[in-house]
């Protein structure tokens, strides 16, 4: 496979499909997404548009089918697909946005998710859970407790979630969990320690720019993130890893990252 532009050259191994993204397309009102840390600035909707779609290109040259979730024309927000569901195994387990508005983006993501045959369970009121707090590392499940999840959605989750270990973390000046860090495919965490509780976490590998804790795992030895975070990108391809590097300034500056852009079901 050769590496798309803006690729870090490491290990390929070439096989079968590694499983399906779930995407959604950016709607014609995504500028008016919601905003909660950042100032909000002008969003160009054609140019979000043709990010999505290197975006998407980028999953499908990793060896991702590529599934792309109905669009949603009434929610600003509904490109952001891994807030409305979180898929662990066979389960898919639909989320409670701490958002009322939007809460309308999950019937359609639970659709997709069902027909690729899950099981799927619900977060209940007044429980709030949105898939971005979750970030899965190994056996273990780390849930963001700040303003889009609550407690109550923290402890339904766990018993959905039966055997993994599900950990609380306390998030403080960013939107969700994987805002501020995420997992390498060995299970090392990668972000920025001072907006999340570290007091509950093993370690945490600072990242070099903040748009370096956003790393989706491709394979495992390859992984994708945001071009804003060049050093992170050469640091990770000097430990070996394959790094693609895309382009998401517009999904950026409305607090989106890469991950927050698909649902990968293994």
């Amino acid at each position: 496979m050769t590496p798309l532009p803006g690729s870090f050259a490491g290990p390929q191994h070439p096989g079968s499909p590694a499983g399906t993204a779930l995407v959604r397309p950016p709607g014609p009102r995504l500028a008016k997404g919601l905003l909660t840390h950042l100032e909000r600035r002008p969003v160009d909707v054609a140019l979000a548009a043709r990010q999505h779609a290197a975006y998407v290109s980028a999953l499908r040259a990793a060896g991702w089918q590529v599934r792309a979730v109905a669009p949603d024309d009434d929610h600003p927000d509904a490109v952001f697909v891994e807030d409305a569901v979180v898929v662990c195994g066979d389960l898919a387990v639909v989320g409670r946005s701490g958002a009322p508005e939007r809460r309308g983006e999950a019937a359609a993501a639970e659709q997709a998710v069902s027909e690729l045959g899950l099981r799927i369970e619900h977060i209940k009121g007044p429980g709030t859970l949105d898939g971005g707090d979750v970030l899965q590392a190994g056996d273990t499940v780390y849930v963001g407790r700040g303003t889009r999840t609550n407690e109550e959605g923290i402890c339904q989750l766990a018993h959905l979630l039966g055997g993994r270990r599900v950990v609380p973390v306390d998030i403080d000046g960013c939107l969700h969990l994987k805002s501020a860090m995420t997992a390498l495919p060995d299970g090392t965490l990668i972000g920025v320690p001072e907006m999340v509780d570290t007091s509950v976490l093993p370690s945490v590998r600072v990242a070099p720019e903040p748009a370096g804790a956003h790393v989706v795992v491709l394979s495992p030895d390859h992984v994708l993130l945001s071009a804003a975070a060049p050093r992170t990108a050469e640091r990770l391809a000097a430990d070996g890893l394959r790094v693609t590097a895309v382009d998401i300034g517009e999904f950026e500056a409305l607090e989106g990252c890469v991950t927050c852009l698909s649902v990968l079901v293994r």
